[in-house]
């Protein structure tokens, strides 16, 4: 394929007479890792929820391959924030995935062996075949989140949307589903959109960086977005950032969920 999978052309929003950004002109490649910054409400999971159909545009447009974005597109995959289910949820993990593959069609399903073939093997893509017939209530978060992952991979999803996949999880399983993400990415030139406040466990995958802030955006690498001068000018408040042995420090931010340091290699 070539060209842009995603573009956003003069696209502008707001909520309650606030602009979240506006004018926003944004090419995605196929295979490219593009993580999405900000503070609380500045719009980063409004534009997620723009791409799945489920928002609409103020003014412009967001486009897949050209065509308008819309409700249901099996070109998205979707991995939510993590939210543990209830233990007595009545639902296996590989019921939970199993979800990805016809969780949209309505009626009696007819689940053969090509059904369990794909299943089984979104599983152990993940790593969570051990578990496959375990209820998902009784697994811990990272398993959970392993199986999201797993269930928004089931299309082969040209572009993967993730909200802020690696809340609440510890260091070890944040940095397994951020493995698990970029490996679709790279490995099937998938597209990701990934909102986070910690970019840390990404910065090793992540091609571009898209910041918004007080109805504003910048897009370009981490060197060249993650400094002093550019997020001053979108807070319009003097922010420091510290480049220590490889490490970014950011000081200052008027946003009371500070951004955590951050390795730009």
């Amino acid at each position: 394929m070539t060209g842009p999978v995603v573009s956003l052309r003069s696209a502008s929003l707001s909520f309650g007479g606030r602009t979240l950004w506006q004018d926003l002109d944004l090419d995605i490649n196929p295979g490219e890792f593009l993580a999405v910054l900000g503070p609380n409400g500045s719009g980063k999971t409004s534009l997620l929820k723009v791409l799945l159909g489920l928002q609409n545009l103020d003014s412009g447009a967001a486009l897949i391959d050209g065509g308008r974005v819309h409700r249901g597109s099996r070109e998205f995959g979707y991995v939510p924030q993590q939210k543990s289910f209830a233990p007595e949820t009545p639902l296996r993990a590989r019921d939970l995935v199993g979800l990805g593959i016809d969780g949209h069609k309505w009626g009696l399903r007819l689940r053969g062996a090509a059904y369990r073939s794909s299943v089984d093997a979104l599983l152990e893509k993940v790593g969570a075949l051990s578990y496959a017939d375990a209820p998902v209530g009784r697994l811990s978060g990272g398993e959970q989140q392993r199986l999201r992952v797993a269930q928004a991979l089931a299309t082969d999803p040209k572009v993967l949307l993730c909200d802020e996949p690696l809340l609440s999880l510890d260091l070890h399983h944040q940095q397994a589903v951020s493995r698990l993400i970029d490996a679709q990415c790279r490995d099937n030139d998938s597209a990701v959109v990934f909102v986070t406040h910690e970019i840390n466990p990404v910065i090793d995958y992540v091609d571009r960086v898209l910041y918004l802030a007080g109805g504003r955006f910048r897009v370009g690498t981490p060197e060249e977005v993650m400094t002093s001068e550019v997020l001053s000018d979108l807070y319009n408040s003097n922010v420091e950032v510290i480049n220590n042995n490889g490490r970014i420090v950011v000081v200052g931010l008027p946003d009371a969920t500070t951004h955590h340091h951050a390795e730009v290699k």
